[in-house]
């Protein structure tokens, strides 16, 4: 992208609000995220008179990335909101179309280059989603660029980055792996235009260390394609794309209202998504329960329309619809709120199989960041950490058990 602009310039309003905001301004944001039901303008008028106050609306929204929606909300349904809000709606909404654009185009880009270096690469949410799923690049929010590619082209793809003037922001050891290895990707930035990269070669849920396949190889075989700025860009299958939505909001405690509009639009944009695929390809995954909770959310908050069949199978499933109702009541309040339990939230979304499964694992096993941090010992002694760490879990499990309510 040849832009001179740079991204990280373009001024923001600074807006200043309590974390938490009133009762009119979620109702409204649920409103928003309800795209398949458009409210009637009387109805839009009763939710803006209920906002109690407009900075932290439009905070809460920034946070959940419902800028641009929250604007196009408002422009299409063609009713008037304090022009103070509605200016600084503007200007965000602007702005993301610019960074969307300058997406999409360095994308292409991308594309092109490791196309003819013969590497292969799949695009994952972003500019491509709004596209493919939105139907607008305006509409959702355009971050980072993420691309999934397989571990033995990494160091070729870094160099061609490193050539397109991106600099490598990830902390690497003295091997060249990154310091966070269990996170899979290089970050990339471009100072020149502030757009940012990330390479994926793993995707991982919360305990996806002891499940190490779901990269290129996974999603690579039944891909297809989407029209991207008048090109044609590789993209996942439907079916892997629902798998990859639900994967990457449950692992961040579905902590933004987009992530739960990505799953219901993409599901409004998709009629003949295979579910029973879907479900299959969920199984041997161990994406069972990251789906079920996702359709969950998707069509509790932003009313996706499921088949009824696939919706009773996910509501029948208790511990899905447990961390649906609890994740629902702290999406304003308390987002990303690990959901309360005797069973930790990330041992909760596997299936008993991968349970047994991780508990098995010498990667569970081993001394970890917080181990390290619970007692200091000399490096003569670092060997009993593999014996603290059984001790450290029992005790934490011993506690949640004391703390919590029972679980169904």
């Amino acid at each position: 992208m040849g832009s001179s602009i740079n991204l990280a310039e373009i001024p923001r309003r600074e807006l200043t609000g309590p974390p938490s905001p009133d009762r009119g301004s979620c109702e409204l944001l649920r409103a928003v995220a309800r795209r398949s039901d458009p409210c009637p303008a009387e109805q839009i008028d009763r939710l803006a008179a209920g906002v109690g106050n407009w900075n932290a609306l439009l905070h809460t929204a920034r946070e959940h990335r419902m800028s641009a929606m929250l604007f196009s909300f408002f422009q299409e349904a063609g009713r008037p909101i304090p022009a103070r809000a509605e200016q600084s709606l503007k200007a965000e909404y602007n702005r993301n179309a610019f960074h969307a654009i300058a997406n999409a185009a360095e994308l292409i880009g991308l594309l092109e280059t490791f196309d003819q270096a013969a590497i292969p690469a799949l695009p994952m949410k972003g500019v491509v989603l709004a596209a493919s799923a939105y139907g607008n690049l305006t509409t959702r929010p355009a971050g980072d660029l993420d691309l999934l590619i397989e571990w033995k082209h990494l160091r070729h793809a870094t160099q061609l980055m490193l050539e397109r003037g991106y600099e490598l922001v990830t902390p690497l050891c003295t091997d060249g792996i990154p310091v966070a290895r269990d996170n899979h990707q290089y970050e990339f930035e471009r100072k020149s235009d502030g757009l940012l990269v990330e390479l994926h070669w793993q995707l991982d849920l919360v305990f996806g260390k002891f499940r190490r396949d779901l990269g290129l190889g996974w999603a690579w075989p039944g891909r297809r394609t989407t029209l991207l700025a008048g090109a044609e860009v590789p993209d996942m299958s439907p079916e892997f794309t629902l798998l990859m939505l639900c994967l990457h909001g449950s692992k961040h405690i579905w902590m933004r209202l987009i992530w739960i509009c990505d799953v219901a639009q993409w599901i409004q944009a998709n009629p003949a998504l295979d579910w029973e695929q879907a479900i299959r390809e969920a199984r041997r995954s161990g994406l069972t329960r990251a789906l079920a909770l996702g359709v969950l959310l998707a069509h509790r908050v932003a009313g996706a329309r499921v088949p009824d069949a696939v919706l009773q199978r996910f509501e029948s499933d208790r511990a899905a619809s447990g961390l649906a109702e609890q994740i629902d009541r702290n999406l304003f309040d308390a987002p990303g709120k690990p959901p309360e339990g005797r069973i930790p939230y990330g041992i909760r979304l596997l299936s008993p199989r991968d349970r047994l499964r991780m508990v098995f694992s010498l990667d569970f096993w081993r001394p970890n960041e917080m181990d390290l941090k619970s007692i200091r010992l000399p490096l003569p002694l670092r060997w009993l950490y593999w014996i603290l760490r059984p001790a450290r879990i029992l005790w934490n499990v011993a506690a949640r058990r004391r703390t919590s309510p029972r679980e169904e």
